[in-house]
């Protein structure tokens, strides 16, 4: 069957790290295409900026620097995007579907901004638009929540959706370390970039959060509606607070679609150490599903890196692969279907974690629990420990209570003298 297997042809927008990976899998697979598919998928361009640069792994015939080499190649029916960004990546995927070539990407940022848009350009055209690869890297996701879990109301999304922020948080709990140097080994093993800023500020996590609760919704969530913190403000302090309290900190990925709306948030969380996420360590990545047929499920691996990136993309080809043999493409598009509100943040309600130093004297904690109480914060625990000459450090964990009126609590706090300062404010966990 190998000798005899009509071949499809792709063309690899991107030769970085997954596009080599991309190009890798492909070579180590192309025996068992034509078992898999009955057609063998071969890269015949590879679009670069630079032709100048020397390239590892492929044949220097394959790239090419002209976008209109691959766009008018008739004979091209996947392009496979792995570029980043939003333009030129935007363009040329609506140019490819408009031209009757179906789309695999791994693009979470284009995803979570103009998905709607292409899905339309997709649609339209009767082509593809496959993204598997575009959130948790490896881990199958995208496709369970379009597909395999179609009978069921998604009712919550929770994941650890970013790999460097899960890695400093890992070795910050383990090691001791504070958030720089646990930043700067980031960085020395590659798991952070030179510029974290997206990672460590909560906005990789988003725009994957964003798609993820598009999906398991059934309505548009774009970025602008995913409210967004990062853990730079994280302390080894707090680490050692939550230890105590039998929980860590996780930056955690949270959607909720409740009757008054989407919540959909991304920020610190401290998690009790039995929830299957806190298990969750070093640069792997984890979503915890609940559906109400299926109940909970946990999809947990490598959330980035080359190969297991290009996995999911190889993945996403061979679905396209199987369409176009089948005279099917375009057969699951946008599952954006409903018009579900997205709930403003000080709307919603949460558990408190909050750290402050105060002045050392009687009728301080009656003070701090009369401004709570005042706008309707309960107090589930309070502890005293750290002093340090006038000053006392107090960390108080209040029940469930509405966003709005804890924030209303902090600005009263902030114009307190007794109140030296407000070290930490940390959301916790709470089904």
């Amino acid at each position: 069957m190998t000798e005899h297997c009509p071949e499809i042809q792709a063309a690899l927008l991107g030769y970085g790290t997954v596009g080599s990976g991309v190009y890798q899998l492909f070579q180590r697979q192309k025996h068992e295409f034509p078992h898999k598919l009955g057609l063998c998928p071969v890269i015949s361009r590879i679009l670069v900026r630079d032709l100048s640069r020397p390239r590892r792994g492929a044949d220097p015939a394959l790239f090419t620097d002209r976008w209109e080499d691959i766009l008018h190649d008739g004979d091209i029916r996947i392009v496979i995007e792995v570029t980043g960004g939003i333009e030129p990546a935007r363009t040329r995927i609506l140019e490819a579907l408009r031209a009757g070539k179906s789309v695999v990407t791994a693009n979470k940022d284009l995803m979570a901004e103009h998905g709607a848009e292409l899905f339309a350009a997709a649609e339209e055209a009767g082509c593809d638009l496959l993204f598997e690869a575009a959130v948790a890297g490896g881990i199958p996701i995208i496709r369970p929540l379009k597909q395999c879990l179609a009978g069921n109301y998604i009712t919550e999304i929770m994941g650890i959706l970013n790999g460097t922020t899960n890695y400093i948080l890992t070795r910050m709990s383990r090691d001791g370390m504070d958030f720089d140097t646990a930043l700067q080994k980031a960085q020395e093993l590659g798991y952070a970039e030179a510029d974290p800023t997206a990672d460590i500020e909560g906005c990789d996590a988003a725009r994957k959060l964003a798609i993820l609760a598009s999906i398991g919704f059934n309505s548009r969530v774009v970025l602008s509606d995913v409210y967004t913190q990062g853990i730079s403000g994280l302390s080894a302090k707090d680490i050692a607070y939550a230890e105590e309290m039998g929980c860590c900190i996780k930056l955690v990925a949270l959607a909720r679609c409740t009757p008054s709306g989407i919540e959909a948030r991304v920020h610190p969380m401290l998690l009790p150490l039995g929830h299957p996420l806190a298990t969750v360590h070093d640069s792997f990545n984890a979503v915890f599903v609940h559906g109400d047929a299926a109940g909970d499920l946990m999809f947990r691996g490598r959330g980035a890196g080359s190969l297991p990136t290009a996995s999911a993309v190889l993945g996403d080809v061979c679905e396209a692969v199987r369409n176009l043999r089948c005279g099917c493409a375009g057969r699951v598009g946008c599952t954006c279907y409903k018009q579900i509100p997205v709930k403003k943040m000080e709307d919603t309600e949460n558990r408190f974690f909050l750290r402050m130093q105060v002045e050392d004297r009687p009728g301080v904690l009656a003070n701090v629990a009369s401004v709570l109480g005042n706008n309707g914060v309960s107090i589930a625990q309070v502890i005293q420990k750290a002093r340090t000459a006038d000053t006392a450090e107090i960390v108080v964990i209040t029940d469930r209570v509405q966003e709005r009126n804890f924030s209303d609590s902090l600005a009263v706090f902030s114009g307190m003298s007794v109140i030296r300062k407000i070290s930490a404010v940390i959301r916790v966990y709470d089904e």
